[in-house]
């Protein structure tokens, strides 16, 4: 090729054959030439001027390139926004180029454009996600110093013109140990380490970074970027978790009542120390070892098998290592989470120091029962030997003057004070007892009470009181001591037949009941006799004390009546209201009831 047809295929096929937008402008902004690709972009241009093609204006740009090419002859690179013949806005690279003619005016410009959209397009999405991505970002060269940081690094740190990562992250002054930013400048490598800094407000942070060559393929790197993760909540949650799981555990291991715990599959993972001293168990040979069924009541194994949360037993046996059954208060649970079980708690409040305590207070009361008797009773007896002299004295008289009348009053005067010193020995003897061995069988509730009823039914009769019984047939056996509830209801009834014949009104009622009401057997006996004020209800249950008057009563009945109740895990209560009636009831939980008596 000849360099005249060189000369045309450039200026013929190189301007339309080049990738730009190419466009020559005159001094009137003018377009008086355009390759192939200006067409394509802008459309056609005949005529038209490079401010109504590119940006759809009437007059030129307030910062036009062009002219400030026109004026002073330097070439520039502009980016601009323009329109595209579709009326899109394009993002372009310019340069512009002036024309000198040989007497060295510039009568054109050409101007070549690249599309660059998709790379500002891109560098845009790059700088956001760098800028908003949730973590602290920083590009670091190899003097350490931060060359480049997001936005979350600025508000966590604060700005850093020109400072090393170790400065902004701790306050430090040298970099920190382990360092991973100083690794990967070492080898090239991703490093990753937990770290903890300093914010801008002086607080203390936790964070986890990553660093990584910038540029992959360097096997020394000039550039890092170290990507930090802030971990404070976490840790601060932890810190929080830790604290409460040793608060619970010292809660657990301090605890005065003996916990366990199992998993779903019934072994124990649970064992404190209360649990060692009430079973005689070291929890290193229970935990992972022995299930729950074996220190549990059978009826928290049936609650889990039911399919039901929880059990709560007033009172339960529990065995210990040495088959001993320790009486306790017992409450078990199903753990669960969102339905799905994790397995079961049970908790055990040793009763035996209650137990003890309320057997020392019942001894208490029958001793000093028994000392205020014996004063009584010296009293009493005293009075009744008067009383035998008195009546020796008139059998004596009448016996002089052979009178069989006066005879007759000295011994009624003798029999009456024989019968009140058998009185005051059988209920002292009663009383004094104390808590022997109660003999424990399986009774009918039923025909005990009915054989109370039959005692006193002539004797209610003959005082022209109405005696009712009201027993439910339903009630099934119980463990008792038979003649000591038949003591405790003889008591009961006789001093409602005496409230009775104490009354102003004629007559009177007197009800026994028996019902057995949520596994609870109740004895009732009821009279509408002379009831009590509140002063006499407040000393009823006391030591000593009787509303029958000095030949009736010794006051120990009710006393009597109340031990042999306890004995039996039972209690009793008082209504009653003044000139209207009493209500007395003994009411024993079945579950409560002693064990069988051992037969020897």
């Amino acid at each position: 090729m000849h360099t005249t047809d060189l000369r045309d295929w450039l200026h013929n096929e190189l301007f339309e054959r080049v990738p730009s937008n190419i466009a020559i402008i005159d001094r009137e902004y003018r377009i008086i030439e355009a390759n192939q690709n200006f067409r394509e972009t802008f459309g056609e241009w005949q005529g038209k001027l490079c401010h109504n093609i590119f940006r759809n204006r009437c007059t030129p740009c307030s910062s036009c390139k062009a002219e400030q090419t026109f004026n002073d002859g330097q070439s520039r690179v502009s980016e601009e926004s323009r329109l595209n013949r579709h009326g899109d806005t394009s993002y372009y690279v310019v340069n512009f180029e002036p024309i000198i003619s040989q007497n060295g005016d510039i009568p054109y410009i050409i101007e070549m454009s690249k599309d660059v959209t998709k790379d500002k397009r891109l560098q845009r999405e790059h700088d956001i996600l760098f800028d908003r991505v949730p973590c602290y970002v920083t590009v670091l060269n190899r003097d350490m110093k931060i060359v480049r940081n997001n936005e979350m690094f600025r508000k966590t740190f604060g700005e850093n013109p020109e400072k090393k990562c170790f400065e902004m992250y701790q306050k430090r002054t040298t970099p920190c140990e382990d360092c991973p930013a100083l690794k990967t400048f070492s080898d090239g490598q991703i490093h990753t380490a937990s770290k903890s800094g300093v914010n801008k407000n002086g607080e203390t942070i936790f964070y986890h970074v990553t660093t990584s060559s910038l540029n992959r393929r360097e096997k020394t790197p000039t550039h890092v970027i170290e990507m930090s993760l802030d971990i404070t909540a976490t840790r601060q949650l932890e810190k929080r978790l830790n604290e409460s799981f040793d608060f619970q555990a010292s809660l657990i291991k301090s605890a005065m009542d003996s916990i366990i715990a199992a998993d779903q599959d019934g072994i124990i993972t649970l064992f404190n120390p209360s649990a060692e001293k009430l079973f005689n168990y070291d929890a290193a040979e229970v935990i992972n070892q022995i299930k729950i069924d074996q220190f549990v009541p059978p009826d928290f194994i049936d609650v889990i098998s039911q399919g039901k949360n929880h059990c709560v037993l007033a009172e339960a046996q529990a065995q210990n290592r040495d088959k001993q059954n320790v009486p306790v208060r017992f409450s078990g649970v199903v753990l669960k989470s969102e339905e799905k079980h994790l397995g079961s708690a049970a908790f055990f409040q040793d009763l035996r120091d209650i137990k003890k305590l309320e057997h020392d207070k019942l001894e208490a009361e029958r001793l000093a029962a028994v000392g205020q008797t014996v004063a009584g009773l010296a009293h009493g007896i005293k009075n009744v030997l008067m009383g035998l002299d008195g009546g020796m004295y008139v059998i004596q008289s009448g016996m002089n003057n052979n009178n069989t009348e006066l005879t007759h009053r000295g011994w009624e005067m003798l029999q009456n004070n024989i019968e009140r010193i058998s009185l005051y020995v059988k209920d002292f003897l009663n009383f004094a007892k104390g808590q022997q061995s109660i003999n424990v069988t399986s009774i009918d509730p039923l025909v005990l009470a009915q054989d109370v009823f039959e005692l006193f039914k002539n004797v209610a009769h003959k005082a022209g009181i109405n005696l009712m019984a009201e027993l439910s047939e339903t009630v099934t056996p119980a463990n008792m001591d038979y003649e000591g509830i038949h003591t405790c209801l003889v008591n009961l009834v006789s001093n409602a037949l005496d409230a009775c014949e104490i009354s102003e009104k004629s007559g009177g009622n007197v009800i026994l009941r028996l019902l057995d009401n949520d596994e609870t057997l109740i004895f009732e006996v009821c009279d509408d006799g002379c009831g009590m004020d509140y002063e006499i209800k407040k000393k009823v249950f006391t030591t000593f004390f009787s509303t029958k008057g000095s030949t009736k009563g010794t006051g120990l009945g009710l006393l009597v009546t109340r031990r042999i109740t306890q004995e039996h895990g039972g209690r009793i209560t008082l209504e009653s209201t003044e000139s209207k009636g009493s209500v007395f009831r003994l009411e024993f939980p079945r579950k409560r009831l002693p064990p069988l008596t051992e037969m020897t």
